[in-house]
């Protein structure tokens, strides 16, 4: 069984980092918990759990921060993938986006997260489905989970939209231009699905797991994750499927005063930090590929970059969006075959030294001495994401 790293300690972390003037990066990645497969890990896992818990700041009317939807800077303007390169159909890889603002912010000027990524992703068709606002569970509010009568535009009424289930045209009455790039898949052809739910569900206080209150299940962050993958697997299943975390992010009083972070806020159910380990046992119950954008896995984002990652302490800025679009494109090369596992693994990204412009690659003397059959490959041309290196 792998072993996993899950982070913990949450309070101790924040007041060291600000203890320290907010530069606790080396920190914020010491304070983590290996979690193993012995009884002494197990016992140590679940002691820290409640110590965490007793430490969280609960902030029962906790509310998400309005937000209207950003342009990008004449400096920083993006373009379409078909604006910039014509490719044939066949044989191209479909990728479907599901989210919430993370994925949507953006989408009218080209800048939003996934046209990002499929400029970095050679020979596919991206197609975002995603839509601000929305959450994993169909809304509490939602009494009638009949699918043929779901107008739910929740991961759940998506994918049973999807599915014909629902009616798409109910479904997304009022977002035509995502009803409009719905009617362009066809589940048979999609080779990727990239999902990411989990901050509105925090805010809107979707419980984890049933309750004694509402044993329904797709009223459950858990439940509606599970009902939608399992959607698109019956749909789709010769498909990938990339579960994404929800976006760490930080918490303000309605003075502008700092509150807290994704580890220690709670919506008086949970933190984000453990909505987002709940998407991780999706994960794990469902073999998908996973992709953490909560503990710094794979760059720096924490309280003391939060201002250079997100706009409002949870919508990400358009840095924010180059970042992770790198990033992600590393995944989804990887998963394709377009590049190494090299660059997945080796790209780590620190926000005060990123930029936007560079070509990134692995250092050839990296590639030669820890992998050494992929370089070759590289040289051979077989990667159609990563040239050869020059010798």
């Amino acid at each position: 069984m792998k072993k996993r790293f899950v982070n913990v300690l949450a309070l101790a972390l924040a007041v060291a980092v600000c203890a320290t003037g907010c530069g606790g990066f080396k920190t914020a990645k010491a304070a983590i918990e290996y979690v193993g497969d012995g009884v002494a890990n197990i016992e140590a896992s679940a002691e820290a759990s409640a110590l965490a818990q007793a430490q969280q700041i609960v902030m029962e009317d906790l509310t998400e921060p309005a937000f209207e939807e950003a342009s990008a800077s004449a400096s920083t303007s993006t373009v379409t993938k078909e604006e910039e390169v014509t490719e044939t159909q066949e044989d191209q890889t479909v990728v479907v986006f599901f989210g919430d603002s993370q994925f949507a912010n953006g989408r009218n000027d080209g800048s939003d997260l996934p046209n990002l990524i499929s400029l970095q992703v050679p020979n596919s068709k991206f197609y975002n489905l995603a839509i601000g606002g929305t959450t994993a569970a169909v809304e509490l509010s939602t009494d009638n989970i009949d699918p043929a009568s779901l107008t739910s535009n929740s991961f759940v009424g998506m994918t049973y939209a999807l599915a014909g289930t629902a009616d798409r045209n109910k479904v997304l009455a009022d977002y035509p231009n995502v009803l409009d790039k719905m009617n362009q898949v066809d589940p048979k052809t999609v080779d990727i699905y990239v999902i990411e739910y989990g901050a509105n569900d925090f805010f809107s206080k979707i419980p984890l797991d049933a309750t004694i209150y509402d044993d329904n299940y797709l009223h459950t962050y858990y439940g509606g994750l599970m009902t939608g993958v399992e959607t698109l697997k019956r749909i789709s299943p010769n498909a990938k499927i990339v579960l994404v975390t929800p976006f760490y992010g930080i918490y303000y009083d309605a003075n502008g005063g700092y509150i807290g972070d994704s580890y220690i806020v709670s919506n008086g159910i949970d933190t984000l930090a453990n909505y987002a380990r709940k998407a991780s046992n999706v994960i794990q119950s469902e073999e998908l590929y996973d992709y953490d954008t909560m503990f710094q896995s794979h760059c720096d984002l924490y309280v003391d970059h939060a201002d250079k990652y997100l706009e409002d302490g949870v919508h990400l800025t358009l840095l924010g969006r180059q970042v992770f679009a790198r990033l992600f494109a590393h995944l989804i090369n990887f998963m394709e075959g377009y590049a190494p596992y090299a660059f997945l693994e080796q790209d780590y990204i620190y926000i005060d030294q990123f930029d936007p412009n560079e070509d990134y690659r692995v250092p050839a003397h990296i590639m030669k001495e820890y992998y050494p059959e992929a370089y070759e490959k590289v040289q051979n041309g077989e990667y159609l994401a990563v040239p050869p290196y020059e010798e």
